[in-house]
């Protein structure tokens, strides 16, 4: 085993870093503040250019490194970031939140401080870009806002188009409702009004950093031209389809009789992952899990008393985008009531690689940051959110209850937790399993938040509800919980679904995860692992099931038909099946059933990709929605799309159907930062076959131009309550961002096939999977 000793100034008493062979990192401290610097220190070395460059990002300072091209991102993300008073802030989390971060980013400034002296430890990226890793504020992991997951504003904009275009039940087809409900225009607004430029800032706040050639060159006289940066219908596939999955096992149905709790957050794939496995140990607290690696502690493990794990989304609506009448000789005023109130201005300087520095001018009204201005009308908009209330850092209510010791302590936890609203699911050594809804969800008395509003005082928010008021389950008698995202509230929980919110993703993952359980007698962290690599879609067999009766004269249709019948929806990577039903329905059948409501290309194209039970259902029920007759058109639409299908399986995978597959097409891929400027595929990792889609359990959501996995679970965790050295994991496509690293892509290939690795807890089996060690020693 090799070791690494490193003074460093900071630390009150010696830390162990032990990696083992997974890359994953158990440290061992003599205090809890020593721990957190470790912590830190440990990020840095395994993550410094993912971690500095989501602070640059964050803050708002990429143009100081990355040029002119980058300033406009600047201004956006500053305008998302938390100003509001900083005490109230860190006493949202726990009484230590403040220490535990001085004593993290300590850590990371550590470690760049090494980096200093020792230039080989820089990662290759910053050499690349000329650039040096920056110093970091305990302020820093809090204030920044704009990475988390958050809903629904960009729906709100979009919605008004798609209606003012196309009507209400359209835009069901992008964005399905439940409960139903045809949204409720506000007063004197005209939908179609409102461009979809009013969301540029704000997608670009929200936005991931890209490097290409012609964005890094750009002059500061072209600054302003890299407002846009991908396309509406790209953020908008990505905001429906991030979510994930979790269940919780009662002993009474394993095999082992202790508790089984299992999670795979579904997020954008990326080379290094989202996620960062980590095992912290000190006398006062020994736990496990994954978190960001820029937070710390972690969101999804256990500490040896109790586990828990979460899913993004619950349903909550946490934005409005609020429109305004400006004044007609000062366009800082803006209506409210019966007056005007001004606008608060905010300038701030940039620096600004190769040009001089910049004043960057933001503004706020009492609702939120001014997103879009249009003098020539009289109008402003600004969004509502609930990042800018205290306590809104991403998960980082985690700080306290990961130290929890029971389901009665982190219950009240989770009445703090404010972003992203999660269902969280619960299980302890005693045997106590839970599920707890957590996030702030705004209360509105009289609309709907379903569509913008005007900013005038006629649509306030009441203050929110919050775990406790949102559904929750101890010990439930079914013995087990899962969620999925779909709408899970129960029909009669005091407070109605509908008065937290209407947009949930689709239901086929739960429905599919449902039935599993409902065939499995006793589970075991087998049958969870099975159940969390499980390739089968629901809407691909109820697609089979509308094949079932219709017949073709034509040989290609003929023979398509015969490939689906009695197919069983199993998207495997070595299916014909699958890859003709995934490019039928992804590429052509999908796409003409939103056409058929919304004939407009333009329009449909802020649509997306569409709802997919909404789809489903308007095919299986096809009256109302196809012409007289309706079901001869609704065949013919399938036949027609299926022959298409056919002959793009064919363009694509050759004549001989027996040796189609779905993971020829299909396929996970991480591509480094430098490929779109080296032109470069070193240090990707890729490609990956993959079974599965978005529908599937195993969540592998790709883009439609090349097949490519852009969205899914990185990180998979099972867990043997109790029995913890049992538990399992995967995080891809490894540990480390470090390219150098053996633990950089290590992890890829046994995630795309569905295996885990160990992971571990007792110090006997950390110590004989130990790979290397370092050891931190206090500098002189």
């Amino acid at each position: 085993m090799n070791e690494e000793a490193l003074a460093v100034s900071g630390l009150a008493a010696p830390v162990s870093i032990a990696v083992d062979h997974w890359g994953i990192p158990h440290i061992r401290a003599e205090n809890l503040q020593d721990l957190f610097f470790a912590q830190g220190f440990n990020a840095a070395r395994d993550r410094l250019w993912q971690i500095d460059l989501w602070r640059k990002r964050g803050l708002g300072l990429l143009a100081a490194d990355f040029g002119p091209g980058y300033l406009e991102q600047d201004r956006a993300a500053r305008l998302f970031l938390y100003r509001g008073d900083m005490a109230t802030e860190w006493a949202c989390y726990s009484p230590d939140a403040q220490d535990i971060c001085t004593s993290f980013v300590a850590g990371i400034n550590a470690y760049i401080d090494l980096v200093a002296q020792e230039p080989s430890r820089l990662p290759l990226e910053f050499m690349e870009f000329g650039t040096q890793p920056m110093k970091w504020q305990a302020e820093d992991v809090v204030r920044i806002r704009s990475h988390a997951l958050m809903r629904n504003a960009l729906s709100e904009v979009t919605r008004a188009n798609v209606m003012a275009a196309a009507g209400a039940e359209a835009d069901l087809l992008r964005q399905n409702l439940n409960p139903p409900k045809t949204p409720d225009i506000p007063e004197g607004l005209d939908l179609s009004s409102i461009p979809m430029a009013v969301l540029d800032t704000f997608k670009l706040a929200l936005l991931p950093v890209n490097f290409g050639r012609d964005r890094l060159d750009a002059t500061i006289g072209e600054a302003e031209s890299w407002r846009k940066v991908t396309p509406l219908g790209d953020v908008i596939r990505e905001s429906n389809g991030q979510g994930s999955n979790n269940w919780v096992i009662a002993g009474s149905k394993t095999e082992t009789g202790r508790p089984i709790l299992a999670n795979d957050p579904h997020r954008a794939h990326a080379v290094p992952s989202l996620r960062y496995i980590v095992h912290l140990s000190c006398p006062e607290f020994d736990g496990i899990g994954a978190g960001e690696p820029v937070v710390p502690g972690f969101m999804a493990g256990h500490n040896g008393r109790i586990g828990f794990g979460l899913t993004l989304f619950f349903g909550p609506d946490e934005e409005d985008v609020y429109v305004y009448e400006t004044h007609p000789d000062d366009p800082d005023l803006y209506r409210y009531g019966d007056g005007w109130e001004r606008m608060v201005l905010i300038t701030e300087n940039a620096l600004v690689k190769g040009a001089h520095d910049q004043t960057l001018r933001m503004k706020f009204t009492r609702h939120g940051p001014v997103i879009h201005e249009d003098h020539a009308v009289r109008r402003a908009y600004a969004v509502r959110s609930i990042w800018f209330e205290p306590g809104s850092a991403a998960y980082f209510v985690s700080i306290s209850a990961m130290r929890r010791r029971n389901h009665a302590e982190f219950a009240e936890d989770m009445k703090r937790w404010a972003v992203p609203a999660v269902n969280q699911v619960y299980a302890d050594i005693e045997g106590n399993i839970a599920w707890l809804v957590a996030g702030y969800s705004p209360i509105r008395a009289n609309w709907d938040g379903l569509l913008p509003v005007p900013g005038d005082g006629r649509y306030e928010w009441q203050g929110f509800y919050r775990a406790g008021d949102l559904p929750h389950a101890l010990n439930p008698e079914t013995g087990f919980v899962a969620t999925a995202n779909e709408q899970n509230v129960p029909a009669d929980w005091h407070l109605p679904a509908e008065d937290i919110g209407r947009e949930w993703i689709e239901s086929s993952r739960a429905g599919r995860i449902a039935e599993v359980f409902a065939e499995t007698e006793l589970h075991s962290v087998d049958t969870s692992c099975a159940l969390q690599t499980d390739l089968v879609s629901l809407p691909a067999r109820r697609l089979g099931r509308l094949l079932a009766g219709l017949a073709s004269d034509d040989r290609a249709i003929g023979a398509a038909l015969d490939l689906l019948r009695g197919w069983d929806g199993m998207l495997a990577a070595d299916s014909a099946a699958a890859a003709l039903s995934e490019i039928w329905w992804s590429k052509h059948l999908r796409p003409a059933v939103m056409a058929v409501k919304v004939p407009d290309p333009a329009i449909r194209a802020l649509m997306g990709v569409g709802d997919v039970d909404a789809i489903l259902r308007r095919l299986e029920g096809p009256q109302g929605f196809f012409a007289v007759p309706a079901m001869a058109r609704r065949d013919a639409l399938l036949l027609e799309t299926l022959g298409a299908a056919w002959a793009e399986c064919v363009a694509r995978l050759g004549e001989d159907s027996q040796v189609w597959t779905w993971g020829a097409l299909h396929h996970g891929y991480f591509e480094h930062a430098l490929a779109g400027i080296r032109g470069t595929t070193a240090f990707d990792v890729g490609p990956l076959p993959m079974g599965g889609s978005e529908s599937s359990p195993m969540n592998a959501m790709y883009r439609y131009s090349d097949f490519r996995v852009t969205l899914g679970a990185s990180y998979r965790m099972v867990l043997d309550v109790g029995d913890w050295d049992n538990s399992r994991c995967i995080n891809a496509p490894g540990q480390s961002g470090d390219v150098r690293s053996s633990h950089y892509g290590d992890l890829a290939a046994a995630w795309s096939q569905g295996s885990f690795v160990p992971l571990l807890y007792s110090r006997d089996a950390v110590d004989a999977a130990t790979e290397f060690r370092i050891r931190l020693v206090p500098s002189p």
